[in-house]
């Protein structure tokens, strides 16, 4: 698991650490990740699950046929680069019958997914770090220089990216066919050249956004949903309680931040997190206190 952590943190890190590399270092750029607090370490874990339970759900929309679509696409530009004419015929013949067996199911289908690929960017850093990296970024615009606040502003995600990639329905089919054309005409360089243009419209999209920070911040709650509820609770547990909901609010900040929602959705949020807060300021507990923010976080485009 350490091993795990050390490996996201890297990963995590690179969108930070590219924008070093592309422009001086300034204050607002530490040399490397910022350490994270113990309640946001504990929920690591599950924000990991939460990934690949999503590229999970979405690999269930691949479709076995447009991969083998895809593969006997490949097969056939190499027997074209090797001047194996029946080869290329005998492999394209096959992606026809796949591509069409798709569209007869869903005639409406617009993309056929081959591959589904999750992408973490994880900003390791605090909010006093994000402000002044925005701060720069808005000055390099305000004098003009786009090429300068560019790698800070993409620097400015803190996500995990579901990508799809697929084939697009609505030309495919007909350039295999194109290609097959000029295959039976002997035109073997301009079907190579044909099905390369091809495959070079295989799109890769990405279909699903998950804001890390809201994603913690879910997590941080309904640890700390369960210790508010108990009425039993030791000093530690007090602690603990109160440490995830600083570290909730302190996620709250960074989505906000980032422009994860309406910044306008944020102010309730806080001052649930208020009542809250002050509750167990003063030793209560009680169940329901989560309800209403749970919805609210949840509601957050």
């Amino acid at each position: 698991m350490q091993e795990l952590k050390r490996l996201l943190a890297i990963t995590g890190w690179l969108a930070l650490a590219s924008v070093g590399n592309a422009v001086a270092q300034t204050d607002s750029l530490p040399a490397e990740p910022q350490a994270q607090s113990p309640a946001a370490e504990s929920v690591q874990g599950e924000v990991q699950s939460k990934s690949a339970e999503k590229a999970a759900e979405r690999r269930k929309a691949i479709i076995r046929e447009a991969v083998t679509a895809l593969q006997k696409s490949n097969e056939a530009l190499a027997a074209l680069d090797a001047g194996k004419k029946d080869e290329a015929l005998a492999a394209l013949e096959i992606v026809t019958g796949k591509l069409e067996l798709i569209l007869a199911r869903d005639p409406d289908l617009a993309f056929a997914p081959v591959d589904v690929k999750v992408v973490t960017y994880d900003l390791l850093a605090s909010t006093d770090t994000v402000k002044a990296i925005i701060h720069d970024a808005e000055d390099y615009l305000d004098d003009g220089e786009i090429q300068k606040a560019r790698p800070l502003v993409s620097a400015l995600a803190s996500e995990i990216q579901v990508r799809e990639t697929s084939i697009p329905l609505a030309t495919y089919p007909e350039a295999v066919k194109g290609v097959v054309k000029l295959i039976d005409e002997d035109k073997l360089d301009e079907a190579r050249e044909a099905l390369q243009l091809a495959l070079n419209t295989v799109v890769t999209r990405t279909v699903d956004v998950i804001p890390l920070p809201k994603l913690r911040a879910e997590r941080l709650l309904a640890n700390a949903e369960k210790l508010a509820e108990n009425k039993d609770r030791t000093a530690a547990d007090e602690q603990t309680l109160k440490d995830l909901l600083a570290e909730a609010r302190r996620q709250l900040e960074l989505a906000q931040l980032l422009g994860y929602g309406d910044k306008k959705a944020y102010e309730p949020m806080y001052e649930q997190l208020d009542s809250i807060e002050q509750k167990v300021a003063e030793g209560k507990s009680g169940k329901g206190w989560f309800d209403r923010l749970k919805e609210q976080l949840e509601a957050l485009a």
